[in-house]
């Protein structure tokens, strides 16, 4: 074989394997994403499964008071709008946004609450708010594990060098949970 020929073969397997190279990392790259992205989803969904157990337990909780304090209409009907906005945002600003009103409306169906020490001692109600604060603490883990994906997806899309390509892959940034006022950053309250 001649000396020129072996050259070619040379240079023609070290630009395959350079080619084989790019497309290896490239697909690393893509399926990271995808798995990243996936991994985002999921913990969204769990954010929106632990509201929905929220927005599960508010109805009986407000029925139990009701029995108590039937001349709080204007408090009912707060936590039946607020309920309702919040069941039907879907992004996580407008989610935000919507539990901040559904939990100012829920510290006051507890401040009504407690003028009403018969209602304190209910079995029914201490069990419900027992419940609510389960789903309370939830929530808070739901919200932080979420937050925690979308920091480690958001953190590969700025890395180099997949930043180069993250855009033109139809990857963006995804945005945080994040709580804007001071009520909103408390649980409610409950204890009686």
């Amino acid at each position: 074989m001649k000396k020129s020929t072996i050259i070619i073969l040379g240079v023609l397997a070290a630009l395959l394997l350079m080619v084989f190279s790019v497309v290896g990392w490239y697909t690393r790259t893509y399926n990271s994403f995808v798995a990243l992205d996936e991994g985002v989803k999921s913990s969204w969904s769990q954010v929106e499964n632990q509201y929905q157990r929220r927005m599960d337990l508010i109805p009986n909780l407000v029925e139990v008071v009701k029995g108590y304090a039937a001349h709080e209409k204007g408090t009912f009907e707060n936590i039946a709008k607020w309920r309702s906005a919040a069941m039907s945002a879907t992004s996580p600003a407008d989610v935000s946004a919507a539990e901040n009103q559904l939990t100012g409306a829920l510290r006051q169906l507890f401040a009504v609450a407690e003028a009403y020490p018969q209602l304190r001692a209910s079995e029914q109600f201490t069990s419900l708010t027992q419940s609510l604060q389960e789903v309370e603490d939830a929530l808070q883990n739901a919200r932080r594990y979420y937050n925690a994906v979308v920091r480690d997806y958001n953190t590969r899309l700025q890395s180099f060098p997949a930043n180069m390509f993250a855009s033109a892959l139809g990857f963006q940034a995804k945005q945080f949970f994040e709580l804007s006022s001071p009520q909103e950053k408390e649980v409610p309250q409950v204890k009686f």
